[in-house]
C-alpha cells in the first residue's frame, strides 16, 4: 500500500467528483491521503474532509502564499485548532508552512513571520512540519534548525544535495513526486536515484504537479503508484520495495499516521 503524504483534495478543482478522486485512489493502492490546510479559512474543511474520505488525514497551518491576506489573529486561531485535534488520530502535524521565494510580490519579512511563528508552535505540541521549500531550502532549514523543529516532510523538494543531505541530517524527509516522471527533470531524477530510500516520502501535491502522462492536467492521488514504478525504476529496485519503504518514511516523519489504521 501507498501514502499520499501531500494532495489538496478540498481544491476546487475535485468540487465535482472529490469522493470518487478518493474512493479510486484507494482502489489503486493508496490507503491513506494527508491532506494539508492552507489558511485559516480551510481548517474545518481539511479536518471534515479527512474524516469522510476512507483513509484521510489532515495537517493545520498557513500556507506562505496566503500570509498576503492573513493576519496575527490567525495564529491564535491556528494554536486552538491544534488543542482541540491532539486527540484526533487524523490530526497529523503543521502544514502546510514554509517559504516560497519564486511567487513575485511576496513580502519576506511577513512569509518569514508566519513561518517562525508556526514553527514555535510545532515545537511547543511536539508536531512535525510539512514544508513548503519553494527557492527557499536554505531559508526554511534555518528556521527548523532555530526553532528547533526535527522532523517533518521537506514538500516537492528540489534542492541541491548538499541541500538534500542537511535536511536529512536535520531528522527530514523529502518528498518526491510527479515531478521525477519527466525525462528532463535529471537533477530531481538524480536527488530520487541516489539519496538514501529512508529519506524519501511519495506526494502528488494533487490537482498541481501532475507527472508527465497527465502533463497540464489535473493531478490526482491514485497517480501515486505510478509514480513510485518511477522512482523505483530510477533506483534499480522493486515497486513494491519502494511502497513498503516509503510508507514506513512517512509513519517516521509523520508519526501520528501509525495512530490510525485505515
Amino acid at each position: 500500500m501507498w501514502i499520499d503524504t501531500h494532495c489538496h483534495l478540498d481544491a476546487s478543482e475535485f468540487d465535482a467528483d472529490r469522493d470518487a478522486v478518493a474512493d479510486a485512489a484507494r482502489e489503486a493502492g493508496v490507503s491513506r491521503l494527508v491532506i494539508p490546510g492552507i489558511a485559516r479559512s480551510n481548517f474545518s474543511t481539511v479536518r471534515e474532509l479527512a474524516h469522510r474520505v476512507k483513509g484521510g488525514a489532515y495537517a493545520l497551518g498557513i500556507h506562505p502564499l496566503f500570509t498576503p491576506q492573513a493576519q496575527p489573529s490567525d495564529l491564535d486561531a491556528l494554536r486552538m485548532e491544534i488543542e482541540a485535534s491532539l486527540d484526533d488520530p487524523l490530526f497529523v502535524g503543521l502544514g502546510e508552512i514554509g517559504l516560497d521565494y519564486f511567487v513575485p510580490g511576496l513580502d519576506d519579512e511577513t512569509q518569514q513571520f508566519y513561518y517562525n511563528e508556526q514553527l514555535k508552535l510545532a515545537r511547543e505540541f511536539d508536531l512535525p512540519v510539512i514544508c513548503h521549500v519553494r527557492k527557499s531550502q536554505d531559508q526554511v532549514l534555518k528556521g527548523l534548525r532555530r526553532n528547533q523543529v526535527h522532523r517533518g516532510i521537506a514538500h516537492a523538494f528540489n534542492g541541491s544535495f548538499q541541500q538534500a543531505q542537511a535536511f536529512i541530517d536535520h531528522g527530514m524527509h523529502l518528498g518526491f513526486g510527479g515531478n521525477v516522471t519527466f525525462e528532463r527533470a535529471l537533477q530531481i531524477r538524480r536527488l530520487a536515484a541516489q539519496l538514501p530510500l529512508d529519506a524519501l516520502v511519495v506526494e502528488t501535491d494533487a490537482p498541481d504537479i501532475a507527472p508527465a502522462w497527465l502533463y497540464r492536467q489535473r493531478n490526482t492521488p491514485d497517480q501515486i503508484p505510478a509514480i513510485g514504478a518511477i522512482l523505483a525504476e530510477q533506483r534499480g529496485i522493486d515497486k513494491n520495495e519502494l511502497a513498503i519503504g516509503t510508507t514506513a518514511n512517512a509513519h517516521a516523519a509523520l508519526p501520528r499516521l501509525a495512530l490510525y489504521s485505515a
